[in-house]
């Protein structure tokens, strides 16, 4: 098997924490007698820099003709006062669109080393959790008709959520398949007491519901699932919800983790290629000085093996190998709290890693 894998390094700690997921992911080539080919390409900032657009026709052209996309991140005060179209971060809408990419896949795991890290208190959390939020990515209010108009109080501002029925059942379809892989439990989250998006939101879940008769399915409402998420989040698995309730939620859950540092992403089409970047930002306080955290990034990696090459046992390893170096207390600066901690940086969390593969 070979694999044609774009690099998306972009700015601040990007091209660290991508480096040394690509390590990892060579590493765990050579154990498994799998091809994985790496072709850097610009985005963001430093393509602003270099060729003067954020997003190359070059690079969605490498993207394109590649099998998956790895991406670091994007943006930083360098290119703050760019107008919206042309900042870094603009790239990101520009590739998701380009690669046809609607479904994104927020793991938000507590790894069970790391609960003294979580704010929520040990007798919540447990032994850790592990949740899976599936969110819309093209569609709603993000994509809606907005403007100003003159209104009942004068000038004012609007954004228009909308659904069509095909944009939900393809989500519902993405998270209903990811829950018989899970535990088969799936959650879908919505504001079906007030919205009418989410009234066909619910009714198209429901309908989804019925042909996956071994997937156990609820439904709550969005400010109801952001208290359950603090209050017990072990009784999720599978969340699956709009863009701009996943959005919030995502983050939400990214906390109760411990560190943003640690949580992966995919985002994916109709076919087998996608884009798996770490959920965190560009840093750029700290970029060059090896204090990031590579965990994020090493494990997108992972989920880049797990769901475009269908290759779970290695994805399997990774995961275990990031498990037994946080067991030996093994720290980036992000996740130090406790006395016994023993902290490093950005490569030699990624040679341990390595190590324990």
């Amino acid at each position: 098997m070979n694999y044609q894998i774009a690099v998306l390094g972009g700015d601040g700690i990007g091209p660290e924490i991508t480096e040394c997921a690509v390590a990892v992911l060579k590493k765990t080539a050579e154990k498994s007698g799998i091809s994985l080919q790496f072709t850097p390409y610009l985005i963001g900032g430093c393509a602003i820099d270099a060729v003067g657009v954020p997003l190359p026709e070059e690079t969605v052209q490498g993207c394109l003709a590649s099998d998956s996309v790895l991406l670091g991140a994007v943006g930083g005060p360098k290119w703050d006062g760019l107008s919206g179209s042309q900042r870094p971060e603009a790239a990101l809408l520009g590739i998701r669109s380009a690669l046809g990419l609607y479904t994104n896949l927020r793991p938000a795991k507590l790894f069970p080393a790391l609960r003294g890290a979580s704010p929520l208190r040990e007798e919540i959390v447990g032994a850790g959790f592990d949740i899976l939020i599936v969110r819309e990515l093209t569609g709603g209010i993000y994509f809606g008709d907005r403007g100003y108009r003159n209104g009942k109080y004068g000038e004012e501002a609007f954004d228009t959520e909308a659904y069509s029925i095909t944009e939900i059942e393809r989500i519902g379809r993405a998270a209903f398949e990811a829950a018989m892989k899970r535990s088969r439990r799936l959650t879908s989250v919505d504001k079906a007491n007030v919205l009418e998006t989410s009234r066909l939101w619910r009714k198209i879940m429901h309908q989804l519901s019925a042909e996956y008769p071994a997937v156990q399915y609820n439904d709550l409402f969005v400010d109801n699932a952001a208290m359950q998420l603090v209050r017990n989040p072990k009784q999720f698995d599978v969340i699956v919800t709009s863009n701009m309730f996943g959005d919030i939620l995502s983050d939400e859950a990214s906390q109760i983790t411990g560190s943003i540092g640690m949580l992966a992403s995919a985002s994916l089409g109709s076919g087998t290629r996608g884009m798996y970047e770490p959920i965190h930002g560009s840093a750029p306080d700290i970029a060059g000085q090896n204090r990031a955290n590579p965990i994020a990034a090493i494990l997108s990696g992972a989920m880049m093996l797990r769901y475009s090459f269908g290759l779970s046992a290695e994805a399997d390893c990774i995961e275990q190998a990031v498990d037994r170096v946080l067991e030996q207390g093994y720290r980036t600066a992000d996740l130090i709290g406790s006395t016994d901690a023993v902290p490093i940086g950005c490569r030699e969390m990624a040679d341990r890693i390595l190590h324990a593969l």
